[in-house]
């Protein structure tokens, strides 16, 4: 089949790539920083964040605090993730363990409007999906449209090249989910509720803001709630000019 070729010979050349290969090091390196530490807070047993528990963010991490071993295993695997990315033979496990905590982090942190990992767990996400397609040599063979038994060559070229197209696309990246994830949601809690006001006179409806603020951070009501009410009364004062 043609995709097979092709994905075949795109991933070919990106592994023959020494700049590439400097890159996913890169990767491995920065992902497997991200985690031990977080990691290791959860296998103390220590809180992990100290958000008040009314905070959307807060609330959550209070009651994971609270799962007793749950919370312990869950900084195991990252340590162990972690661990697995830094030593090259173990490399490809430690993506595949990353991979599911990580997306499970970016949603949580998209669903409450984090700030603490708006913008970097999408990029991590983003990154151990690198390194899973760095390794499709290890991986194309459940994918029921290949047929051919053939891996890397023991062999290849060693392009040193610098692929700048490829690290330009790598900048556009991170600029554009900076952009979207900071742009996408009509309010955001923040950390505090003083935080959370500062921008309020920038807002369309600065007491609706100041409302929102009140909800989420000394209410302590469910965001859905805060954030449909928000947008309620922006609704109304838009249909009343």
């Amino acid at each position: 089949m043609k995709i097979v070729y092709t994905l075949d010979q795109l991933h070919l050349r990106a592994r023959e790539n020494k700049w590439l290969g400097y890159f996913t090091v890169f990767c491995r390196v920065a992902l497997a920083a991200g985690f031990i530490p977080s990691g290791m807070v959860k296998i103390l047993g220590e809180r992990f964040t100290a958000l008040p528990n009314i905070h959307p963010m807060g609330s959550y991490l209070e009651a994971l605090h609270h799962t007793g071993y749950y919370y312990t295993f869950i900084g195991v695997v990252q340590v162990l993730a972690a661990i697995f990315l830094l030593i090259p033979r173990t490399a490809t496990l430690g993506a595949v363990l990353y991979f599911p905590v990580i997306l499970n982090i970016c949603i949580l942190s998209l669903a409450v409007r984090f700030d603490g990992s708006l913008i970097s767990s999408p990029l991590m996400v983003l990154a151990c999906t690198y390194l899973l397609c760095w390794d499709y040599h290890k991986f194309k063979y459940i994918f029921p449209f290949y047929r051919n038994k053939d891996t890397l060559p023991p062999n290849f070229t060693r392009d040193n090249r610098f692929p700048g197209w490829f690290f330009l696309g790598v900048f556009v990246t991170i600029l554009a989910v900076g952009f979207t994830v900071t742009n996408v949601f009509s309010i955001m809690p923040r950390n505090s509720y003083n935080d959370c006001t500062k921008n309020c006179q920038n807002s369309e409806d600065p007491q609706a803001c100041i409302n929102f603020c009140d909800c989420v951070h000394n209410q302590g009501k469910p965001l859905d709630s805060c954030v449909a009410a928000y947008n309620k009364a922006i609704k109304t004062k838009r249909n009343k000019r």
